[in-house]
């Protein structure tokens, strides 16, 4: 059972502080070692499972229907405008419903509204291969995103509660699981449609991947049905409301994550493109593009631990913004020669996105603090990100090269580095009004 500090806040049970596990008395009256220290240690890598099972389905759903945008655009009839809403789709999801998750989470323990929204996950995914209307796929497929809007916001919040002392950890683990599953449902759903003759089958397998993610969470929500009425998470110990848009660090955080998701989602729709134009065949093009999420993984995994263990997170910053300014670069001036390098150097900018992941939780002092921070930064964050792919493609079609275009992305990466240097200095958001 969650319990209270006396400041108020929650002290989730999964975590094994000093002093957290139970004890009992031996028969000589001295206390004998604590007990439950083993159901602990399960707990916490149940947790961890679920987080990163979670993290492995935050993309499946979107990267799959890419791959096969083609089959789905000629088996359902979709118009090119229809097409360009399913495309679109993610990004609005992502910002519009993310938006209402500390909503959920001051009426239902997190833990509960997780399970959820997988199940809600799941089922957008079964639905939308079920349907041959082209409007009922869309609808569905929004539905899938819900569930992915909810997560998006909750797993930086769930961190924050179970590992509050290995957040780098665990931040970098479910990032890592979210670059897995990307790439492997880029690569996947293709072969997998094939091979059962059907568009619908490469799609709508990844439920499963869904169903799987909402095991780990059920024992843990019947167990977090107390949190929810005890604890009010937007809400600090004070009883104060954190609120992100009224201060300086949430605005940056926004402006952070808005503009790094904008060259992520930019790179995802058009690098294979670039690449192609540059004199390369379709399948190296989209090998290359591959490339930049599969080095991606080991990046995930170090840079919430190196954000965690830095004072200030400003050589981060820096680093990152350089590498991604030498590949636009490299892309602009000289994109075949080089195209293994930039591909490098592209994978170790796209490190921003671990990293702002991790820094919202270095940047609040609490479990209702994240959320708040998590839920702003994100939901308008994305509502930026929407705008890369778009801007891209018409600065694209009216110049006829990628001159402009990668322009544009450099200076969207100025912006994302000023951001970075107001999110580098170590501060909370619980101590701006």
């Amino acid at each position: 059972m969650a319990t209270k500090s006396g400041s108020g806040d929650v002290v989730p049970e999964v975590v094994g502080v000093p002093g957290g596990a139970p004890t009992k008395s031996g028969s000589d009256g001295t206390a004998a070692a604590p007990v439950g220290e083993r159901q602990v240690a399960r707990r916490a890598a149940l947790v961890l499972v679920g987080i990163v099972l979670v993290g492995a389905n935050l993309r499946v759903a979107v990267t799959s229907l890419g791959a096969l945008l083609d089959e789905v655009r000629t088996g359902l009839g979709l118009s090119g405008t229809m097409a360009g809403v399913v495309t679109t789709l993610p990004t609005i999801a992502f910002a519009g419903l993310g938006a209402i998750t500390p909503w959920l989470v001051r009426r239902v323990a997190p833990a509960r509204v997780l399970v959820v929204a997988m199940a809600v996950l799941a089922a957008g995914q079964v639905l939308r291969v079920a349907t041959d209307s082209a409007l009922v796929f869309v609808l569905t497929s929004g539905l899938a995103l819900a569930g992915i809007a909810v997560a998006n916001i909750l797993l930086p919040l769930l961190v924050k509660q179970y590992f509050p002392h290995r957040t780098g950890l665990a931040i970098g683990a479910y990032t890592t699981a979210m670059t897995a599953g990307t790439t492997v449902a880029a690569a996947a759903a293709v072969p997998t449609a094939q091979a059962f003759g059907s568009w619908r089958a490469g799609l709508g397998v990844w439920a499963g991947l869904a169903v799987l993610a909402v095991l780990p969470w059920v024992p843990l929500a019947r167990r977090a049905r107390s949190v929810a009425r005890r604890s009010t998470p937007t809400e600090t110990a004070t009883g104060v409301r954190v609120r992100p848009a009224r201060t300086r660090l949430g605005w940056a955080m926004a402006v952070y994550f808005g503009t790094q998701s904008l060259s992520g989602y930019a790179i995802m729709g058009w690098l294979a493109q670039l690449y192609r134009d540059a004199g390369f065949r379709p399948a190296t093009a989209g090998l290359l593009l591959a490339g930049v999420t599969a080095l991606g993984v080991p990046v995930a995994l170090l840079m919430p631990t190196l954000a965690g263990r830095l004072r200030t997170l400003r050589p981060l910053v820096l680093s990152l913004a350089a590498a991604s300014t030498l590949a636009y670069l490299g892309l602009a001036l000289a994109p075949y020669r080089g195209a293994l390098l930039w591909m490098a150097l592209l994978a170790i900018g796209q490190g921003a996105f671990p990293m702002v992941l991790a820094t919202i939780g270095l940047r609040a002092r609490t479990a209702e603090g994240t959320v708040a921070l998590s839920a702003f930064a994100q939901s308008t964050g994305y509502l930026v990100a929407a705008l890369g792919p778009l801007l891209v493609g018409v600065l694209y079609g009216a110049t006829g090269g990628w001159v402009v275009p990668v322009g544009f992305l450099l200076l969207a990466l100025a912006v994302q580095a000023s951001a970075g240097l107001v999110i580098a200095r170590p501060r909370y958001i619980e101590d701006e009004r």
